[in-house]
C-alpha cells in the first residue's frame, strides 16, 4: 500500500517495529539459556522451547529446573540477605534506582521482547508494560530510601520465592521483585514457562547494575518448578495466577509460619449506567476487555449495561468491534495480537463453543496462527458458566440491569472480587455505587489504571494482600524481634462440685442474645484450687453457622459512621471500669494469677484506644500520575472469626474484638478454651452497651474443634487464632476453600499487656480499596 492509497482508504498502514536488536540479544546468549543464580548464569541444561505466539517459531531453548537448581537458588538468596539487608535502605536504593534506569535505557529492548514472547501488541508493551516497570523500581527506590526512618520497627522477611504469570511478565516480576529489595529481601523468582525471556533479561541487567550476588535469582521451567519453590526453606510466596493453584499454594503453605500473598483470577463487572457517556464507555471497554487479548487478571469481561440504553450501547459496541485491527503484534497499528499458547487458545475456543445467549464475532480479518476474534455474548443469565468463570480471552460477556441495586447485586454475583468499572456522568451515581462493590480495585469512567503508588489486589477468591503502595511494601516485612515460642495452657482440673447459692447456667452469646449450646452440654471449670467455679457451654458446629448467620444478619454495622462506633467502644470500656474489681477477682480465680486487676485496666485501655482510632484509621489519596484522585480506602473485612488468647482470658478477647468491630466488621469469638467464664461474663457488659445483635458473637468449647469449622466456614471473610493450641496448620489448610484471609500465631507467643500493635490488628481488620476517580471538564 502506498502513501496516495492510504490516504484515499484512510486505512492504518503497517508500521512494524524491527525485532533485530531483540533476536539478536537472544543469539548472542547462543539462544540457549540456564538459570540465573548467585549472579550469574547456569550452564543450559535440558529444557523447553520458548515460542513466538504469533508464528510459532522458536525464539530460545530454556532449561527446566531441577530439585537441586532450586536448592541453590535459595541458598544463595538466604547466603546474601544479611548483607543486602544490612546495607539499610539508602543502600538498597541505590540499586534499585540503577535498575530503573537500566530499564529505561534498555525500554525499547524490553518491549520488542516481551511482544516476541508473549504475543501483545507492540503499543502496549511500549507505553504500558515497560514504562510501569520502570516506575515500580522508581517508587520503591524511594520506599528502600524513606523505610529506615517510616518503619523503624519492622525489618525484612528473609528469602521470598515469588511466581509470575505469563501476561504480564515484566510487569509482574517488577511488581514482586522491587518491594521484595527494598525491604531487604532477597528473592528466588520463577517466569512463567511460556514467557521467560525477559525476566532473563532483566537478571542481565542486574548483573550491569552490579547487585550483589544472590539477592535476585531466577529459574525457569514449568509447574513443578514452582511446586519446588513453594516447599523450599523460604520466608514468602508471592503468587499471581489462576485461583485454582492458588488454593493449593494455601494448602501446601499452611502451618509452616511463612507469609504469603496472592493475586488470583478475576470476572470483573464493567458497570454501564444510562447517564454515562456512552462513546467514552465503549472506548473504556474495548481497553477492558481487548487489551492484552483480553489475558488479564482483572480484564472488564462482564458487561451489565443498563436496560434503556442496552440496544443503543450494544449496537455501538458491534460497530466498535468491527473496526479493531488484528494480526501482527509487532505492527504498531495493531490493537490485538495473538494468544499466548496454543493450548491457552483451545482453552477459550472450548469455553465458548456451545454457549448459551447470542454470540457475535467481530467482523474484521483474523490471520491465520494463534489468534482468537473479539467476541461478544449476550443474553446470559446471571448463573451462565460465562458469566460466572474467568475466560482469559477476548470474550466478552454481557447482561443488563435497571437499578443501582440491581446492578450491585449483579456485579457481586461471583466468586472473585479484583477489579471493577463504573461508567456515569452522575458523580453520585458512581461514588454511590463503588463502595458497594466487592472488588480490591474500583475504577471510576476509566478502567486498567495501575501505579506504584496504589494498591493492586483482591477480595474473595482473587487472593489477599496487595502490591504497590506502602500495603504492598508492608507485606514483605515483620515485626523486629522474636516472639517467644507459645506453650498450651491448660484448664485446672478438679472433682469437687460443692453447691453454688445460685445455679448460674452460663450460655453462649449470639445475635445480641444469650442462647443454650445446640448440643445441650457443658463443662465444669475449676480454680487453682481444684474448686469448681461454674459451668461453660460446649458450641458446636451448628452454634459456628448461628453465629456467622448472626453476624451475616449485622452488615449495617458495617454502615454506620466511624463516629458512632466509636461511642459505642466508649460505651463498652465504661461499662467494663465499673465492674473492674468483679473482673478482676474473677480473672485472678480463673487463672490462679494476681494480674487480674492489671488485665482489666488493660482491656478497658484496649477498647479506648479502638475508639480513638474508629474515625481515624482512614486510607489516604495517592500519588498516582493522572488527573484525578486514587483513593486507598479502609474497609471492613467482613465477617471474622477469631480463636482468643488463652493465657488472657478477658483482654485476648477484648484485643480482637475491639480493633475489629472498630472498623466495621463483626466478629465470631471462640473465647479461651481453659479459662472461657470471664468472656461469658463480659456478655453481660455487651448487653448493657448498646452493641446491635450480631455484631459481636460469643462461643466456648475446643478450640481445636471449633477451628477447622470456622475456617472452612464460606460465610466469614477472615480467621485469626491466637490460641495456645497448635492449630495454625488446621487454620490455613481449611481456609483455602474460599481463600479467606489468616492471621495465626504459628505458636508464637503475645504480650497482651504490653503490645503496642493496635496497627497490626487494624491493618488486619481492613481490606485496602483502590478507587480511581479521574476529572476533567
Amino acid at each position: 500500500m502506498n502513501i496516495k492509497e492510504i490516504f484515499e482508504s484512510m486505512d492504518y498502514g503497517p508500521a512494524p517495529e524491527s525485532a533485530g536488536d531483540a533476536l539478536a540479544w537472544i543469539v548472542d546468549q547462543g539462544s540457549r539459556f540456564g538459570h540465573f543464580i548467585n549472579g550469574a548464569f547456569t550452564e543450559a541444561g535440558e529444557g523447553f522451547d520458548s515460542r513466538n505466539p504469533a508464528t510459532g517459531e522458536v525464539l530460545a531453548t530454556l532449561t527446566q529446573a531441577t530439585q537441586d537448581d532450586v536448592d541453590a537458588a535459595v541458598a544463595a538468596a538466604r547466603a546474601a540477605q544479611p548483607e543486602w539487608e544490612a546495607l539499610g535502605g539508602p543502600g538498597r536504593a541505590r540499586y534499585l534506582y540503577a535498575l530503573a534506569r537500566l530499564l529505561q535505557k534498555h525500554a525499547r529492548l524490553f518491549a520488542v521482547l516481551e511482544t516476541l514472547d508473549n504475543g501483545k501488541p507492540i503499543r502496549e508493551s511500549r507505553d504500558i508494560d515497560i514504562p510501569l516497570a520502570q516506575r515500580h523500581f522508581y517508587y520503591h527506590a524511594g520506599m528502600a530510601q524513606l523505610m529506615d526512618s517510616e518503619l523503624p520497627d519492622r525489618q525484612a522477611l528473609g528469602v521470598c520465592g515469588q511466581i509470575v504469570p505469563w501476561n504480564f511478565p515484566l510487569l509482574m516480576l517488577s511488581w514482586k521483585i522491587a518491594p521484595a529489595l527494598a525491604t531487604g529481601n532477597t528473592v528466588v523468582l520463577k517466569p512463567a514457562e511460556w514467557t521467560s525471556l525477559t525476566a532473563l533479561l532483566f537478571a542481565d541487567i542486574c548483573q550491569q547494575a552490579g547487585l550483589p550476588k544472590g539477592v535476585v535469582n531466577i529459574v525457569t521451567g514449568d509447574g513443578r518448578v514452582g511446586e519446588m519453590i513453594c516447599d523450599a526453606d523460604v520466608d514468602k510466596i508471592a503468587f499471581t495466577g489462576s485461583t485454582e493453584v492458588g488454593r493449593k499454594i494455601r494448602q501446601a503453605t499452611a502451618g509452616r509460619g511463612i507469609g504469603l500473598t496472592l493475586e488470583l483470577g478475576g470476572k470483573s463487572p464493567y458497570v454501564v449506567f444510562e447517564d454515562a457517556d456512552l462513546d467514552s464507555a465503549i472506548e473504556g471497554l474495548v481497553d477492558a476487555i481487548w487489551f492484552n487479548q483480553g489475558q488479564v487478571c482483572c480484564a472488564g469481561s462482564r458487561l451489565l449495561v443498563q436496560e434503556g440504553v442496552a440496544d443503543a450501547f450494544h449496537d455501538r459496541l458491534r460497530a466498535r468491534m468491527d473496526k479493531l485491527r488484528i494480526g501482527n503484534p509487532l505492527d504498531k497499528c495493531i490493537d490485538v495480537g495473538a494468544i499466548v499458547d496454543p493450548e491457552q487458545l483451545r482453552r477459550i475456543e472450548g469455553m465458548v463453543s456451545g454457549a448459551e445467549g447470542t454470540v457475535y464475532r467481530a467482523n474484521c480479518p483474523l490471520p491465520e496462527g494463534c489468534y482468537y476474534p473479539p467476541t461478544l455474548v449476550s443474553g446470559l443469565s446471571p448463573a451462565s458458566p460465562l458469566m460466572q468463570e474467568e475466560i482469559f480471552g477476548p470474550v466478552l460477556v454481557s447482561s443488563t440491569f435497571r437499578t443501582p441495586a440491581e446492578a450491585v447485586a449483579l456485579a457481586n454475583n461471583t466468586r472473585y472480587g479484583l477489579a471493577a468499572s463504573v461508567w456515569s456522568e452522575n458523580i453520585n451515581t458512581a461514588l454511590d455505587v463503588a463502595p458497594q462493590l466487592a472488588a480490591g480495585v474500583v475504577w471510576v469512567n476509566g478502567t486498567n489504571m495501575f501505579d506504584a503508588a496504589a494498591g493492586f489486589g483482591g477480595v474473595r477468591e482473587s487472593g489477599f494482600g496487595r502490591e504497590g503502595g506502602w500495603e504492598g511494601l508492608r507485606a514483605y516485612t515483620r515485626a523486629r524481634g522474636e516472639p517467644g515460642t507459645l506453650s498450651p495452657v491448660e484448664a485446672y482440673a478438679g472433682d469437687s462440685a460443692e453447691p453454688q447459692p445460685v445455679d448460674r447456667t452460663a450460655k453462649l452469646y449470639v445475635g445480641g442474645k444469650q442462647a443454650r449450646p445446640d448440643g445441650g452440654y457443658a463443662r465444669s471449670i475449676y480454680d487453682a484450687a481444684g474448686k469448681l467455679i461454674g459451668q461453660a457451654p460446649i458450641a458446636n458446629r451448628k452454634d459456628i453457622r448461628n453465629a456467622v448467620e448472626a453476624a451475616r444478619g449485622a452488615g449495617g454495622w458495617a454502615k454506620a459512621t466511624a463516629h458512632n462506633r466509636a461511642q459505642v467502644l466508649y460505651y463498652i470500656g465504661e461499662n467494663l471500669s465499673a465492674r473492674a474489681g468483679e473482673f478482676a477477682a474473677l480473672i485472678d480465680r480463673l487463672t490462679g494469677s494476681d494480674g487480674g486487676a492489671a488485665e482489666v485496666e488493660a482491656s478497658v485501655n484496649r477498647l479506648f484506644t479502638a475508639a480513638a482510632w474508629a474515625d481515624k484509621f482512614d486510607g489516604g489519596v495517592r500519588s498516582v500520575p493522572m488527573r484525578g484522585v486514587a483513593l486507598a480506602m479502609n474497609e471492613p473485612c467482613g465477617v471474622i472469626g477469631a480463636l482468643c488468647a488463652d493465657e488472657a482470658p478477658l483482654l485476648g478477647l477484648v484485643s480482637v474484638m475491639a480493633p475489629a468491630i472498630a472498623m466495621g466488621n463483626r466478629v465470631v469469638l471462640v473465647a479461651s478454651d481453659p479459662f472461657p467464664l470471664a468472656a461469658l461474663e463480659f456478655t453481660q457488659v455487651l448487653e448493657t452497651s448498646d452493641v446491635p445483635g450480631g455484631v459481636v458473637n460469643i462461643l466456648t468449647g475446643s478450640h481445636a474443634e471449633l477451628a477447622p469449622v470456622l475456617a472452612s466456614h464460606l460465610d466469614v471473610e477472615a480467621v485469626w487464632s491466637f490460641s495456645s493450641s497448635d492449630l495454625s496448620e488446621v487454620i490455613e489448610s481449611a481456609s483455602a476453600g474460599n481463600l479467606k484471609r489468616t492471621w495465626v500465631n504459628d505458636g508464637r507467643a503475645r504480650d497482651w499487656l504490653n503490645a503496642g500493635d493496635a496497627r497490626d490488628f487494624l491493618e488486619q481488620a481492613t481490606e485496602v480499596k483502590t478507587v480511581w476517580v479521574p476529572y476533567g471538564a
